[in-house]
């Protein structure tokens, strides 16, 4: 935990990996474990100027392998595509060639291209890609309806942790002790039934169902066990924004998560939901 005096030390001094809470100032993601890994120094603690390495570098400190984490990090880093199609209409479209060495320096748009968040020449003095970190709220690329600990875009506020949800995810653990797979699916249920009563303009189909699955599997895989995951971590991670290592969690030693793995985990998790989009 940070004493009260390393709260009021420049972050630029903090030794990476010790945990501060975020300052009103600092900027944040709808992401708990995104804004754990900015409170411990691992990503830029204020939030600003994020770059691409920062991302896999700081995946890795959670045990995840450097293609998953790759897999990750890079997409988020392509220009937001209503944004940057926007900008082309009001540009010289690209000719052939110019299209190719696009896709040469940016290969991810390929296959990723839904996923960018960045805005058109968005990029730090160096010359490098950044973001900063409350651009990962931005609706319906990788922040979805119906998180677990948020609230929905159009419901006003899908950044801030909500304490009602985070008791209910605590309280959806059977014996009070680890929250198993099967209880997480049980309570993504009850949350997609709720969103569905409270926000009339939900928008949760395939892609978001997806996501969310891979969420929970996430959970399981970096903070359990693969099968359960302790009360205690997810109350770390989720009220305080903070990895669960004084509550004795530690990152994988010997193998990191790789995509295998994360998609077994979450076609798991889709077949407990049992829900078909």
């Amino acid at each position: 935990m940070a004493s009260a005096s390393s709260k009021s030390l420049p972050s630029a001094i903090l030794k990476r990996g010790t945990y501060v809470r975020s300052s009103p100032a600092d900027l944040r993601s709808p992401c708990p474990m995104v804004n754990c890994l900015a409170n411990h120094g691992y990503l830029p603690r204020d939030g600003r100027n994020v770059r691409v390495g920062d991302f896999t570098s700081a995946m890795n400190e959670v045990g995840l392998s450097s293609v998953l984490g790759a897999m990750f990090s890079n997409p988020i880093f392509l220009e937001h595509r209503q944004t940057a199609l926007a900008n082309a209409a009001a540009t010289k479209p690209r000719s052939f060639w110019e299209n190719v060495l696009h896709y040469v320096h940016n290969p991810w748009a390929i296959a990723f291209s839904a996923f960018g968040m960045r805005k058109p020449g968005q990029m730090d003095s160096t010359g490098e890609r950044v973001l900063n970190l409350d651009q990962l709220g931005v609706p319906n690329v990788v922040e979805h309806d119906v998180s677990l600990s948020r609230r929905d875009y159009n419901q006003g506020d899908n950044f801030s942790p909500q304490e009602d949800l985070i008791r209910d995810i605590l309280a959806a653990s059977s014996d009070g002790k680890v929250l198993t797979a099967e209880d997480l699916a049980a309570l993504r249920i009850r949350r997609i039934e709720r969103q569905k009563e409270d926000n009339p303009d939900l928008l949760y189909g395939a892609l978001q169902h997806q996501l969310g699955c891979g969420e929970i599997a996430l959970i399981l895989k970096v903070l359990g066990d693969g099968d359960k995951v302790p009360c205690d971590y997810v109350r770390a991670v989720f009220q305080e924004e903070r990895l669960p290592i004084q509550e004795g969690w530690s990152k994988r030693r010997w193998w990191t998560l790789g995509i295998i793995e994360l998609k077994q985990t979450g076609a798991r998790i889709k077949k407990l939901i049992g829900l078909e989009f």
